[in-house]
C-alpha cells in the first residue's frame, strides 16, 4: 500500500465511523486523532491520551483492520504517540474546567420532576426510598456509600435526582454534582485533552455529594475505572456522600474487586418491580401530572397488561391520552386496549409462587421439595435450594423475609447469597442458564 493509498484509506476510516456513531461521541473519541505520517509499512496516529487509543481499539479494532495496513500477526499497523507525552510550550493561562461555574458552584441538571414529592411509594421500593431520603437529609452521615440497584425504568434516576433536589433545597451551601458515567468519561477525556485533569481532580474531590448513575459502563474500562475509584475513595476518606446506581448488583458488575469491594461499604438497595397496586397509583400520579382523569377500571387494566417497567406505564399512558384526544373518544378499558395494542404484556394464568418455584425446581433437578426446604447440604439439594432461591427473589412479588420463612425460616442474607451467586453463575454457565430458563417457562405454563 502507497503512503497516499494509506492516507486515503485513514480518511475512508474515519467517514465509516463518522456515520455509525453520535456526533458526540465523534468529537469525543475520533475528531481529537491526528494523522502523523503514513507509509506502505505502518501508520502514525497522534491520540491526546491512552484512553482514545484503548477506546479506539475497544470499538473498532475489526474496521481497522478492514482499512488499514496489517501486521503478520494481523494487527492493525499503527503507532501511536500520546500528545501528553509531547513538550509543548506550557500555556500562561490554564484552560478552565467547565463544570464549575462563576459562583464556584457546580451545573446540577436534574430533572424537576424527580423529586420525592412524585415518587410512588409501595412494598417494592419502600426501604430503597427511605434509605435515599436518610442519605439526602444527613448527607455523609447515614449509609454511605448508598448504591442503588434494579432493573430498566424502575425508579432509580428518579431517586438520584431526588436526592439532588432535596440536598439543593435544604442544604443549599453543599457542592453537588449529578452525572452519568458516560458524562463522567466523556468530562475525562475532555479534560486530559485540554491539560485540565488537575483541575477536575480538584472538582470532584471538594464536592459534599456525587450522585452517578449507570456505573455499569464502567465496566472493562480499566483506566476510567481507576480515576473513578481513586476519586471515591477520597471522597469517603472525607466523609463526603456517594450514591451510585446501576442495573445490577456490585457483586454482578464486571469491574475491579477494589472497586465492587468500595461500593459494597455502605448500603446496597435494591428497587423492585412494583405491585400492581403501586401500578395503579404511579398511573393515577401520571395522569393527574399531565391533567386528565384515567377512570380506576382502565388503570388496574393498564397496570395488569404492563408489569415490568414505569416508563412503559407512562408511555402508555402518553399514547391513551394522545389517541383519545384526536380522536375525540372517552377512555375506556376497549379504546386503552385498542390504542396500546403491542405495548400490553400477557397476563400469567397464575400467580408465580414459591411453592410452584419449588415444584419446578425439584423436578428438573431431580431433588424432593422437603429436602430443598430442609438442612441437608448435599452439593445437589443445597444447590437446587440456592436456585428456586434466586427464582423466588426474581419472580415473587414478596419481602426478602417472607420469601426466606418459604425455605423453612432461611434469613434474608441467605436468599440474597443464593440471588447473588446464581446471578452471577448464569453469566458463564450455559447448563445453568437453560435450566433457569427451562423453570421459567414452567411456571409460565402454568
Amino acid at each position: 500500500m502507497l503512503a497516499h493509498h494509506a492516507e486515503v484509506a485513514w480518511s475512508q476510516f474515519l467517514e465509516f465511523i463518522q456515520e455509525r456513531t453520535s456526533s458526540s461521541e465523534y468529537e469525543n473519541w475520533i475528531a481529537p486523532i491526528k494523522l502523523l505520517k503514513a507509509t506502505d509499512q505502518e501508520i502514525s496516529l497522534e491520540v491526546p491520551n491512552i484512553f482514545v487509543r484503548e477506546y479506539l481499539f475497544e470499538n473498532y479494532k475489526r474496521e481497522l483492520i478492514n482499512f488499514l495496513p496489517k501486521r503478520e500477526d494481523g494487527e492493525p499497523a499503527l503507532l501511536f504517540v500520546i500528545a501528553e507525552q509531547k513538550r509543548q510550550e506550557i500555556s500562561p493561562e490554564p484552560p478552565s474546567f467547565s463544570p464549575v461555574q462563576s459562583s464556584e458552584q457546580p451545573e446540577v441538571k436534574l430533572n424537576p420532576w424527580y423529586t420525592f414529592d412524585h415518587f410512588i411509594e409501595g412494598p417494592s421500593n419502600q426501604f430503597v426510598k427511605s434509605a435515599a431520603l436518610g442519605v439526602a437529609a444527613r448527607v455523609g452521615r447515614s449509609y454511605n456509600p448508598l448504591f442503588i440497584h434494579g432493573g430498566v425504568g424502575l425508579g432509580k434516576t428518579h431517586l438520584l435526582h431526588a436526592i439532588g433536589h432535596y440536598v439543593r433545597t435544604h442544604h443549599k451551601k453543599l457542592r453537588i454534582q449529578c452525572i452519568t458515567t458516560e458524562g463522567f468519561i466523556n468530562t475525562l477525556v475532555e479534560n486530559l485533552r485540554n491539560k485540565s485533569i488537575d483541575k477536575m481532580k480538584h472538582f470532584y474531590r471538594s464536592l459534599d455529594i456525587l450522585l452517578v448513575d449507570d456505573i455499569q459502563f464502567l465496566q472493562n474500562r480499566l483506566n476510567f475505572e481507576e480515576e473513578f475509584c481513586n476519586t471515591f475513595e477520597s471522597l469517603i476518606n472525607q466523609n463526603k456522600q456517594i450514591v451510585i446506581t446501576s442495573d445490577k448488583p456490585p457483586g454482578q458488575l464486571k469491574l475491579s474487586e477494589r472497586m465492587i469491594a468500595r461500593m459494597e461499604w455502605g448500603l446496597v438497595a435494591h428497587v423492585e418491580i412494583p405491585d400492581l397496586e403501586t401500578r395503579v397509583a404511579i398511573l393515577q400520579h401520571k395522569a393527574d401530572q399531565k391533567g386528565f382523569r384515567l377512570p380506576q377500571k382502565v388503570a388496574f387494566f393498564i397496570a395488569e397488561h404492563i408489569y415490568n417497567n414505569v416508563r412503559q406505564l407512562e408511555g402508555a399512558l402518553n399514547r391513551l391520552s394522545a389517541y383519545s384526544r384526536l380522536m375525540g373518544l372517552d377512555i375506556s378499558e376497549e379504546i386503552a386496549q385498542k390504542s396500546l395494542g403491542g405495548l400490553l404484556q400477557k397476563v400469567p394464568s397464575q400467580k408465580i409462587s414459591v411453592e410452584n418455584i419449588l415444584k419446578s425446581v425439584a423436578a428438573i433437578f431431580g431433588v424432593r421439595i422437603p429436602d430443598i426446604c430442609g438442612s441437608s447440604r448435599t452439593k445437589e439439594i443445597a444447590f437446587a435450594r440456592q436456585v428456586a432461591m434466586y427464582l423466588a427473589k426474581e419472580l415473587v412479588n414478596e419481602s426478602l423475609m417472607k420469601l426466606g420463612s418459604s425455605f423453612g425460616g432461611k434469613t434474608h442474607s441467605t436468599l440474597l447469597h443464593a440471588w447473588k451467586k446464581i446471578g452471577n453463575q448464569i453469566e458463564t454457565d450455559d447448563q445453568l442458564k437453560q435450566q433457569i430458563q427451562m423453570a421459567r417457562k414452567n411456571l409460565e405454563d402454568v
